[in-house]
């Protein structure tokens, strides 16, 4: 045998001789940080499975969303809706385009009718001459008035336009006479009336 002593006891000796209290220390360290990193690890995988869950259903609305759309969409009846939306695009601007030629026209009827207004007014209420004239020669009312007028007779209209009532004004005498005009006695005898105040 090559040893003096007992295995056994050389063992227990050398056992003897380490100091594992140490290194006892940090296993029990070591075990306690890799417990605590576990339960890190633990907490931070159930977090991403939270989280993958919560993805997942986003993931699937938005899916259906998707499908819902294209399923609805259909490019015949996008095409159709932009060929009418442009039909009406040019309907419009052919609208705007007639309405601002109207505009313009009617633009020049208003200075056409301002200036004729201009005009109007410059005449008066009873026209021009011409115009006068013209209405003098057309009726023959105006004609008979002139005529008593001038022989010194002026025919006074009621508020209904009626000549009931007239001024002889004779200019020799200095006399002036008003006469009312009652349908009672005849055109005649109001004739010789006139002549005699005359």
């Amino acid at each position: 045998m090559l040893l003096d002593e007992d295995p056994a006891t050389l063992i227990h000796h050398t056992i003897g001789n380490f100091n594992i209290h140490p290194d006892k220390v940090a296993i029990g360290r070591i075990n306690e940080s890799l417990s605590t990193l576990q339960q890190a690890r633990d907490l931070r995988i159930r977090e991403a499975e939270n989280t993958l869950r919560k993805l997942s259903r986003n993931l699937q609305t938005l899916a259906t969303q998707h499908n819902e759309t294209v399923s609805a969409y259909s490019s015949t009846d996008h095409a159709s809706q932009i060929v009418e939306l442009d039909t009406q695009k040019f309907r419009v601007a052919k609208a705007a385009s007639d309405l601002e030629v109207e505009g313009e026209r009617l633009e020049q009827e208003l200075e056409g009718l301002k200036v004729r207004l201009k005009e109007l007014e410059m005449q008066g209420v009873e026209g021009d001459d011409a115009t006068q004239a013209k209405r003098e020669l057309e009726d023959p009312t105006i004609l008979k008035l002139k005529l008593y007028r001038s022989l010194g007779i002026d025919a006074d209209p009621d508020s209904a336009g009626a000549y009931n009532k007239a001024t002889i004004r004779n200019t020799q005498k200095g006399d002036v006479h008003v006469v009312n005009i009652d349908s009672k006695f005849s055109k005649f005898f109001y004739a010789n009336y006139f002549w005699q105040n005359l």
